[in-house]
């Protein structure tokens, strides 16, 4: 279940992609992080602890919310659109 529950525009167009190898789904027009964030309780490990995040700004200027796409570009997942098929790769981030 994810952190964030969608309750309006359900009737969009939905967008197949894979998270952390694993196939997942969202609606046309989601960001990176809307998409993740609606199938998943995290964005992203942190750098400095073992503790999860989930973005901070959600406009792009807080650099929280880093992910890599499958071709190892590093994006902003509250910035970048969902396109069909992408696969996003999460940062663990630090684990001790």
């Amino acid at each position: 279940m994810g952190l964030f529950k969608r309750l309006a525009e359900t009737a969009r167009p939905v967008v197949a992609f894979t998270l952390d190898g694993q196939p997942a789904s969202a609606l046309l027009g989601d960001t990176l992080l809307t998409a993740v964030l609606t199938c998943s309780e995290h964005l992203r490990g942190s750098d400095f602890s073992a503790e999860r995040r989930a973005g901070f700004c959600l406009m792009g200027a807080c650099q929280d919310c880093w992910v890599r796409l499958e071709d190892g570009r590093r994006v902003r997942a509250c910035s970048t659109l969902l396109e069909e098929g992408q696969a996003i790769r999460r940062d663990p981030g630090r684990t001790a």
